[in-house]
């Protein structure tokens, strides 16, 4: 059984999928930093903090992470705090 896409020009002469399947559904996650026995978010606690960092020592965005926009900030002030505090590298190496 073959599904047959038929292609449509729009008015902007794009070309767009009439057939096309949407891709599957993800299950969206919870934020790490939500919940009952949720860790706080604190500049000492380095181990907790470096999860969230890559392996060039960027701060890794909440859409990979599923961190809250308002605990996104939190978390970025206080690797900054710590980066300033010599407690975490700026860049690693």
């Amino acid at each position: 059984m073959s599904q047959t896409i038929q292609e449509d020009a729009g008015p902007a002469g794009r070309r767009a999928a009439v057939g096309a399947r949407r891709p599957f559904y993800r299950r969206r996650k919870s934020c790490p930093f939500s919940g009952p026995n949720a860790p706080k978010i604190d500049y000492k606690d380095v181990r907790l903090l470096s999860r969230f960092l890559s392996e060039r020592g960027k701060i890794v965005p909440s859409r990979i992470t599923a961190v809250s926009a308002k605990k996104q900030r939190e978390l970025a002030q206080a690797i900054k705090r710590a980066r300033f505090l010599a407690l975490l590298p700026y860049i690693l190496s």
